[in-house]
């Protein structure tokens, strides 16, 4: 039974292993979470890191900004619009077609507790964004990922904290949140999803998507044992988020102003360290478990922990991705 409840020491600047040679590949990559893990991996030399952004125009001005302070970075921008699609298989097919290949695939965007609405595929808004998005986005860079698990590495560096291996060490970190707790009854109302699902509400819808960013990660780890798989809760981090939830009431959204004002909100910077964590530490890090900050196992709900409903959702997604392949 895990019953680790210390966070680990963890620092960016020198716990980030030497990355040279490798490639990342980091969703929602232009704006809050996202933009500091760039920014953080490009301190240490990757060989290209893949900048997710719905918009190129946006994706590049957070480019310019990380190189005003890492100039050599080699980041290129990746349109990628996690509700279409359409988009996500354009977005991996030019991944596929240039990077020979990838070590972090870093599933960072997210939409919160927004207005019921479909993606333009017929999913629910959140849940579609959220989980179905970022699972299409991953079975099509699977290829890429297990080619790239089963290759030698010798030549990339390890740092002497972390373990040495003879193969690439492949991570796939999803962010999930502590508000799956607050997902329906049900965990994943299956007859929801292809819906608005208004009567969840929206932070129930938001719930039930981060629920089964938990869960897919666990099934994932388990359909995927040459790839490392984790799920993590970054805290309560000073982003844009909430002021983008605008399924929420003004009331909660005020309060979280407020919260910014008395400096009650983790800055972005240190909230980045639980999924950074993830990504390069081998000690500690168990394939297909939920993270609290920094690296504290056990945390997901008796929802996050079931077998069985991952294996549901594992199945249902499966099936719908199958229509779309």
């Amino acid at each position: 039974m895990i019953c680790q409840t210390k966070s680990v020491a963890f620092e960016s600047e020198k716990d980030i292993p030497p990355l040279d040679g490798k490639v990342i590949l980091v969703t929602g990559g232009n704006v809050g979470l996202g933009k500091q893990a760039v920014l953080e991996y490009a301190r240490h030399n990757p060989s290209l890191i893949w900048l997710g952004s719905r918009s190129i125009q946006k994706g590049n001005a957070a480019i310019d900004e990380i190189r005003q302070q890492v100039p050599n970075a080699v980041i290129q921008v990746l349109e990628l619009d996690l509700s279409s699609f359409a988009s996500i298989k354009k977005a991996a097919a030019t991944v596929l077609s240039t990077s020979p290949r990838l070590d972090i695939l870093m599933l960072n965007a997210g939409i919160m507790a927004t207005p019921p609405g479909l993606t333009k595929d017929g999913y629910e808004s959140q849940f579609g964004t959220n989980h179905m998005g970022h699972a299409l986005l991953t079975k099509l860079l699977l290829p890429l990922l297990t080619k790239t698990a089963t290759t030698t590495d010798s030549t990339i560096k390890q740092s002497s904290h972390l373990a040495p291996s003879a193969v690439a060490d492949v991570r796939v970190i999803s962010l999930s949140s502590d508000g799956h707790n607050m997902a329906p009854k049900a965990g994943i109302v299956f007859d929801s999803l292809k819906t608005d699902a208004e009567a969840l509400g929206p932070v129930g819808r938001y719930g039930q998507s981060k629920l089964a960013n938990i869960l897919w990660a666990r099934q994932l780890a388990r359909a995927q044992p040459q790839l490392t798989v984790a799920a993590v809760h970054p805290g309560v981090v000073q982003t844009s988020l909430m002021e983008r939830a605008t399924g929420v009431p003004a009331v909660v959204r005020g309060m979280t102003r407020v919260a910014v004002g008395l400096n009650l909100l983790t800055p972005v910077d240190r909230g980045v360290r639980n999924q950074l964590w993830a990504s390069v530490a081998t000690v500690g890090v168990v394939s297909g478990e939920f993270y609290h900050p920094v690296g504290i196992p056990g945390k997901a709900s008796p929802l996050g922990t079931d077998d069985e409903l991952a294996r549901r959702l594992w199945e249902w997604t499966e099936k719908e991705l199958g229509h779309v392949l």
